[in-house]
């Protein structure tokens, strides 16, 4: 990653866990991951700053939770979804079961912030 190694992949604070996480392209304002969801886990409820996460779902169906308004959407494969910036949202999913998704970042300094 060379002269941009402190753009981290794992959120800043906290962490959660995941069965796969493979980083497709990063750069400093915008990165495309693809995260695999075992069953049981979930990227916890947390909100960005500046950046749009674009939901593409691979293997679902997957549950994207949001708060203020409280809702959610699920997506098959080949569904996706934007949550703007500033959104808290969770992702499982649906039922606990296992997903995997391609999750694009950007634009802008992305950063992490967990909420209860």
């Amino acid at each position: 990653m060379g002269e941009h190694a402190h753009y981290k992949v794992e959120p800043p604070s906290g962490g959660y866990k995941v069965e796969k996480r493979e980083v497709v392209a990063q750069v400093p304002n915008l990165r495309m991951v693809i995260l695999t969801l075992a069953q049981g886990q979930e990227v916890p409820w947390h909100y960005h700053s500046q950046i749009i996460d674009t939901f593409f779902c691979m293997e679902g169906p997957m549950v994207i939770h949001t708060r203020e308004p409280a809702g959610h959407v699920e997506l098959a494969a080949g569904q996706s979804y934007a949550i703007p910036a500033g959104k808290a949202h969770r992702v499982t999913g649906a039922a606990g079961g296992r997903c995997k998704f391609a999750l694009l970042q950007g634009v802008g300094t992305y950063d992490f912030h967990p909420v209860r």
